[in-house]
This record gives structure tokens, C-alpha cells and sequence, in this order.
């Protein structure tokens, strides 16, 4: 697996800045992917009245007890967060709902000291998958890099790496991006670094929305975090006639063929995804009269492409980041 080798060797700093700025320079500058304002404005149109509100655990199938435990789990949760095909059958609610169950029955489960021992048989066992998973073993390396990292740095807990971004979602991000190379989501298109972080911000968001915005998901600047590029949403703003592919792309999502890690071609649909996404949002900011969530929007795709998963052609590349 050669994923997590020469293009993310060395941490660059994360700022929203630096993600809106580089994946809007993508998306100016893309050929096989492109944005039509035209799909925006209809998208934005058709809603009556305000965005439509997804709650974070709408499914139901997330662990939370109100403390450091849910903290814990949703580091664990977020450091597996990627990969779920070509088993046709592994979803995210299988990931998280298996998470949950096996905290439930030992709530020690996710200490340091366990997630450095995991091998990649003992996950699939934990989670009660009866295939092997998805990069298997590279699941189990990424949960032995956060238990090194957590006992290292941050006495085995993932409240104190929360509690030492002060309430900052940028900062914690970068604390994120830091510690754990896993979560170094950044790549170069066309002689650029584009920074686009899908796990180390979903980490945030989730903090955000299992907490309500209070105590350990209280983050004065949530703003500052932009949408999931993964494989959904793209799929869903294809769907709705925002996102545009070249026929070249087209034919290869649409026989599910693989897209190659780092390719321009993958590149730009998770760039354009959020260069796409900041526009659907400024547009619904402006029809609503207040500020809207470039959280708030993904859970809002995601959940449209969960409901309509089975009719949805979306691009394949195997790869830990989403």
C-alpha cells in the first residue's frame, strides 16, 4: 500500500484557507471535472424553505455517553473512516454500529495500550465481519499509529489531544494532521499541494455534532471547517446535475472501474466536490439570510446519497484517506 508514502512524508499545516484556496484553484483549472452554476442555483431553488436538518446520530448507530469515552471512540471511528468497497456489502453504519458494540461490551477496548495490539483479523472480528476488510491491515497499522501516538503524546486519551486545541477546530485539525500521518490528506495537482484533510476534519464535526456544540465539541470557529470529500457526496452532486465529469471520466466511474490514488482525475472530483459545495453553501446562506455550515451541508448530501446509495455511480480508489 503505497497510499501514505512520498506525497504526505511531511506534515503541511492545515488552515480552511489553505483547503477552500487550493481546491478552488483545482477546480479552475480542471479537465475532467466541472462545476455547472446552473445545477447549483436550481438545487438551491427547489428547497422550500431552509436547508434540511440532519441531526449527527440520525441513523442511530454511534456511541455516546457524554465523556471522554465518545471521544475516544470517535478517534477510532474517524481513524478507520475510509475504504468500504469492493465489498458491496460494508458500509459506514457497519463501522460504526460494530465500533459501538464492541465499547459496550468493554469499554476498555479502545485504550492505547489495545489499539497498538490490534492486527487486522482482530478488527474484522471486532466489528463481526465475516469477510476480510477493505485494506485490512492497513486499518490495523493507522489504529497502532493513534494508540503509539496517544500514549506518546497525550497520556493514551483523546480528550487531552482535544482539550490542547482550546476549543479551536483549526487547531485541532492541525494537532490532528501532526500526530498521526494518517490523517496527512494532501496531494499535488499540476505542480500544487492541494490540502483537503476528509478524516481529520470529519473528526471535528463529529465531536461538533455528538456534543451539540458543547463541552468537548464546543469550537468557537466550526465555520472554518469545509465538507467530507469522499465518495458519496461527489456522487450526489453528479447526480443533481452540479458536477460535471469529462466522458473519459464518466465511462470509468460508470463501469466501476478504479481511479488510481493521486490521479489528476480523482484529484479533481474531491476538490471540485468542495470548491462545489462552498458554492451551494454561499448560495443557501444567501436565500436564508444566515450563516450556513459547510458541516451542515455534507451531512445534508450524505445523508440525500445514503437514501439513494443503490442508484448512485461513484468513483472508486482505493485509499485510507476517505
Amino acid at each position: 500500500m503505497a497510499d501514505h508514502g512520498e506525497r504526505n512524508a511531511v506534515a503541511a499545516p492545515f488552515s480552511s484557507l489553505a483547503v477552500r484556496s487550493s481546491t478552488e484553484w483545482v477546480a479552475d483549472h480542471a479537465s475532467h471535472v466541472s462545476i455547472d452554476p446552473a445545477g447549483i442555483a436550481k438545487v438551491v431553488d427547489g428547497l422550500h424553505g431552509d436547508l434540511p436538518a440532519v441531526s449527527w446520530d440520525f441513523e442511530g448507530i454511534h456511541y455516546f455517553d457524554g465523556g471522554p469515552l465518545t471521544a475516544q471512540y470517535l478517534l477510532v471511528l474517524d481513524t478507520l473512516n475510509f475504504c468500504f468497497w469492493p465489498d458491496g456489502d460494508l458500509h459506514y453504519d457497519h463501522l460504526a454500529a460494530g465500533l459501538k458494540r464492541a465499547l459496550q461490551r468493554d469499554n476498555s477496548i479502545f485504550d492505547a495500550k489495545s489499539l497498538k495490539s490490534f492486527t487486522g483479523i482482530q478488527l474484522r472480528e471486532l466489528l463481526e465481519w465475516p469477510r476480510p476488510l477493505p485494506l485490512q491491515d492497513e486499518r490495523a497499522r493507522l489504529l497502532a499509529e493513534v494508540g503509539t501516538e496517544l500514549e506518546r503524546s497525550f497520556d493514551g486519551q483523546a480528550v487531552n489531544l482535544i482539550l490542547a486545541a482550546r476549543g479551536s477546530a483549526v487547531a485541532l485539525v492541525e494537532l490532528v494532521a501532526m500526530h498521526f500521518p494518517g490523517f496527512r490528506d494532501h496531494s499535488v495537482y499540476k505542480g500544487h499541494q492541494v490540502f483537503l484533510y476528509k478524516r481529520a476534519q470529519i473528526f471535528v464535526a463529529d465531536l461538533w455534532g455528538a456534543f451539540k456544540g458543547q463541552g468537548l465539541g464546543a469550537f468557537a470557529d466550526i465555520a472554518a471547517i469545509t465538507m467530507f470529500a469522499d465518495y458519496i457526496v461527489p456522487a450526489v452532486l453528479r447526480q443533481w446535475g452540479i458536477l460535471n465529469y469529462s466522458p473519459k471520466l464518466a465511462r470509468i466511474v460508470d463501469n466501476l472501474e478504479e481511479l488510481s490514488s493521486g490521479t489528476e482525475e480523482e484529484i479533481e472530483i474531491r476538490a471540485c466536490t468542495i470548491a462545489a459545495v462552498e458554492m451551494l453553501r454561499e448560495k443557501l446562506r444567501s436565500k436564508a439570510g444566515k450563516e450556513v455550515l459547510s458541516v451542515q451541508v455534507d451531512w445534508w448530501l450524505w445523508s440525500s446519497g445514503i437514501g439513494a446509495n443503490k442508484n448512485l455511480r461513484f468513483h472508486r480508489t482505493r485509499t485510507l484517506y476517505y
